[in-house]
C-alpha cells in the first residue's frame, strides 16, 4: 500500500465526500491498489482470463523459415525483366510443410503454396494471378519486384524476444500465440479472491417464499456473474441481516479469507452510521456521495489487508458502480497492466432525455445502426435504479457528463458498449 493513508488522502483540500466527481473517485481508488505478487504455473488451456506474471519468451523464430505469403511461383529476383514479361521454367512444387528439395538454378521457378518454404536461391514470389502457364513454361507480367511476397524467418518474432509481456491479460488470441511457439505452460498471477455479501432484512435467497415487504436478492447473482467473467475466485457469503454483530462478523470473515470484499446495501445515508463505526474499528474506509446517477452512495477502503468496496443496494446501481469503479480496480489488483478504457463514441439520440446538470448519468440505452451507416441510440425506458430490466435490455450506457442538462432528440450523445464488459 502507498505511504499515503486513505484518511490522509481524504483530507485533501479538493476532497468533498458529499459531492465526489466520478473521475476523482476513480483517481482516489487507484492510488491505493497493490497488484498481487503470488504466481502459479498453469497449462495454457487454463490460462484464459489470467494475467501473465512473467514475459513469454519466444524459443523460436516466427516464422521459423522464409515462406511464401501467396500461392504463386518462387524465383530469383535477378531473373525478372524490368520492362517486359518474364518467362521461366517450372521445375517443381513447394507445399506448406513439404519443401522443394531440388537444385534451383537461374531461369527456373518453383510452384509454391502459401506458407511453403522459399527454396534456397529464390528470393521472390509472384502471385498466381500475375502469371500464366503453358505447361512448364510460366510467364509473369511486368512490374514484379524483387523480394515481394516473401516472409523472412523471424519477421514476426525473433528467437529470444518477448512474445508477450508481464501484465498482459490472456485472451483467446494470446492462447493461440503462446501455442504457436510450442509453449504448453505459462506463469500467471493467482486468481484474485473476492468475497461478497448483501445486507438487508428484506432480502430473501432464491428458492425461499417471500413474506410481506420482502424481495429476492438479485445483487449476489449479478456480482457473481461479473466477478466470474473477470476470472476472479468468488466467495458468496449470502445475505447478512441488519444486525451490527452479524455484519461485523461477516466483514471480519470476508477480509481474512479474500483479497477484496464487496458488499451491496448499507452505505446510504442513515444506513451507514453503525457500518462506519464498525469499519473504522476493522480498517480504514471512506464513504462518498458520488456525483452520479444511478449509484450515488459508495464506500472504499481497506479492511485488514483486503480492499473493500461498499456498493449501493439498488440492482442497477450495483452494476453501474461495479463497472465504473470496481472492474478496472480488480483488473489492476490481478496484475493487469494493459487495461484500456472501454471506448466511447458519439451516437444520435432519437428521443428527449431528462437530465439535471451537476452530476454524471449512466442511462441504459439501445444502440442501433441505421441504413445510412450512422448510429442512433434510445433509452431502454424507465431509468429507475431498481429496474434491473433496464440493464438486461441495454447494449450500451448513454453517458451524460456533469455539465449536460436535458438532451433534445437529434442531439449527439456519448455511448459506451456493454458487451464483453458486464
Amino acid at each position: 500500500m502507498a505511504a499515503l493513508t486513505i484518511a490522509q488522502a481524504s483530507c485533501a483540500d479538493d476532497y468533498d465526500p458529499n459531492s465526489m466527481p466520478v473521475a476523482k473517485a476513480r483517481e482516489f481508488i487507484f492510488r491505493f491498489l497493490d497488484p498481487l505478487q503470488a504466481t502459479i504455473r498453469v497449462p495454457i488451456r487454463s490460462a484464459l482470463g489470467r494475467v501473465l506474471a512473467e514475459d513469454v519468451i519466444s524459443p523460436v523464430d516466427v516464422p521459423s523459415h522464409r515462406n511464401s505469403a501467396m500461392d504463386g511461383w518462387a524465383m530469383r529476383g535477378d531473373d525478372l525483366k524490368a520492362d517486359a514479361e518474364t518467362t521461366l521454367t517450372e521445375i517443381g512444387v513447394a507445399f506448406a510443410g513439404k519443401p522443394f528439395a531440388g537444385l534451383f538454378l537461374p531461369g527456373q521457378c518453383v510452384r509454391i503454396m502459401t506458407g511453403g518454404v522459399v527454396p534456397d536461391g529464390a528470393d521472390t514470389v509472384v502471385m498466381q494471378e500475375r502469371a500464366r502457364a503453358d505447361g512448364k513454361s510460366i510467364t509473369f507480367s511486368v512490374g514484379q519486384k524483387t523480394g515481394q511476397n516473401v516472409r523472412e524467418a523471424g519477421e514476426d518474432l525473433k528467437r529470444g524476444s518477448a512474445a508477450l509481456t508481464r501484465g498482459r491479460r490472456i485472451r483467446p488470441a494470446e492462447l493461440g500465440l503462446i501455442a504457436s511457439l510450442g509453449i504448453g505452460e505459462v506463469t500467471v498471477y493467482r486468481p484474485l479472491r473476492v468475497a461478497f455479501f448483501s445486507t438487508g432484512d428484506e432480502l430473501k435467497s432464491v428458492g425461499s417464499t417471500l413474506g410481506e415487504g420482502e424481495i429476492y436478492d438479485s445483487n449476489r447473482y449479478t456480482l457473481h456473474g461479473m466477478l466470474t467473467r473477470l476470472g476472479c475466485e468468488v466467495l458468496d457469503m449470502g445475505v447478512v441481516r441488519d444486525d451490527p454483530a452479524l455484519i461485523e462478523a461477516a466483514f471480519a470473515t470476508a477480509a481474512s479469507s479474500a483479497d477484496v470484499v464487496i458488499t451491496s446495501g448499507g452505505v446510504s445515508v442513515g444506513e451507514a452510521d453503525f457500518v462506519k463505526s464498525m469499519l473504522a474499528k476493522l480498517g480504514e474506509v471512506v464513504f462518498w456521495k458520488i456525483a452520479m446517477k444511478p449509484g450515488r452512495p459508495l464506500a472504499y477502503g481497506k479492511i485488514g489487508n483486503a480492499h473493500f468496496f461498499g456498493l449501493p443496494g439498488n440492482p442497477v446501481s450495483v452494476m453501474v458502480t461495479f463497472y465504473q469503479f470496481v472492474r478496472d480496480a480488480l483488473l489492476t489488483l490481478m496484475g493487469a497492466t494493459n487495461i484500456e478504457p472501454v471506448p466511447t463514441f458519439p451516437a444520435v439520440c432519437s428521443t428527449r432525455l431528462k437530465k439535471a446538470p451537476g452530476r454524471t448519468e449512466f442511462q441504459r440505452g439501445i444502440l442501433t445502426r441505421g441504413t445510412d451507416g450512422g448510429w442512433t441510440v434510445r433509452p431502454t425506458g424507465e431509468q429507475g435504479s431498481g429496474i434491473l430490466k433496464s440493464m438486461s435490455d441495454a447494449n450500451c450506457f448513454i453517458i451524460l457528463g456533469d455539465h449536460v442538462g436535458n438532451v433534445e432528440a437529434g442531439t449527439a450523445v456519448e455511448v459506451q458498449l456493454l458487451e464483453g464488459v458486464l
